[in-house]
């Protein structure tokens, strides 16, 4: 007579027995750890699911029915019915309007449309990005205006720029040639860039956080503007030497009337003078 480990003979009935329990408790454990995964998704469905009123669940007098013909407000009670006629669904898409704003349209195929539009909402979100740019506390000047070329590259792509200047062992004595070092990276990026967060020492690091401008609003630095202003200054110089030069020919080519008189001291145009000149030989 075959046994098993336990002295127990092969298929009796406490063996079939024994094999049972095990079966029903290792069960119970998989449920046991499945249970928080499939709670967690009903409640997720059912939050989704209940986040808009449909049908019976609206209850109030009246709302406005919206569409591609146009709006339009009617009872509740005549808009259900209208919905059933067409086989779709009641969804209040505005609550609190008065009254709430309501659609026709199959709630599933509604919900399917929300959640496009918000990946695609998405999609379009712009992500910046936090791009490093680190210094010594003395980086030779090849090497800063490399370093200078990146970052406005960073910043005209919508991007943050971090820059900050590490103090390897006892170079920390010279933070404020750190520090001095960060504004003038600052300064220099005052075109594409605005300033954040005024340089700051953190541990052996000493950071400036520059953020882009917004196109069209790009604030032009101090000496932009003053030869800006010098170019137009000389040009209203040049316009004014012009408008001298051009009245001074026209004095010279207007003739003086032969017979003298008050005409001979006006200043008039050489047409007005042919003109009065073919009269006086008409008379």
């Amino acid at each position: 007579m075959k046994c098993d480990v336990n002295g127990l003979r092969k298929g009796s009935y406490w063996v079939r027995r024994k094999n049972n329990w095990l079966f029903i408790l290792r069960f119970a454990r998989f449920v046991v750890t499945l249970q928080p995964i499939s709670i967690k998704r009903l409640m997720k469905t059912d939050k989704k699911q209940n986040q808009y009123r449909t049908n019976e669940q609206i209850r109030v007098r009246e709302v406005r029915i919206v569409g591609e013909s146009g709006s339009t407000v009617m009872p509740t009670r005549q808009a259900l019915d209208l919905a059933r006629q067409q086989g779709v669904d009641l969804v209040e898409i505005s609550p609190n309007a008065e009254p709430p704003v309501c659609r026709l349209i199959d709630y599933s195929k509604f919900l399917y449309q929300q959640k496009k539009r918000q990946k695609e909402m998405k999609a379009k979100q712009v992500k910046v990005e936090v791009k490093e740019i680190r210094f010594g506390p003395q980086t030779d000047e090849h090497d800063y205006q490399f370093k200078l070329k990146h970052a406005q590259e960073f910043l005209q792509e919508g991007n943050k720029v971090r820059a900050y200047v590490f103090f390897r062992g006892r170079s920390i004595l010279f933070k404020e040639q750190g520090e001095v070092l960060l504004l003038r990276f600052a300064n220099d990026l005052e075109d594409v860039g605005k300033v954040e967060s005024m340089p700051s020492l953190e541990g052996k690091k000493m950071f400036l956080y520059l953020a882009p401008k917004k196109a069209g609003a790009a604030k032009k630095s101090q000496q932009a503007r003053d030869r800006e202003a010098a170019v137009a200054d000389e040009k209203k110089k040049e316009e004014r030497v012009t408008r001298k030069e051009d009245s001074a020919v026209r004095d010279v080519d207007v003739e003086t009337p032969a017979n003298g008189g008050l005409l001979a001291n006006a200043k008039i145009s050489a047409d007005a003078l042919k003109k009065l000149t073919e009269t006086e030989s008409a008379e």
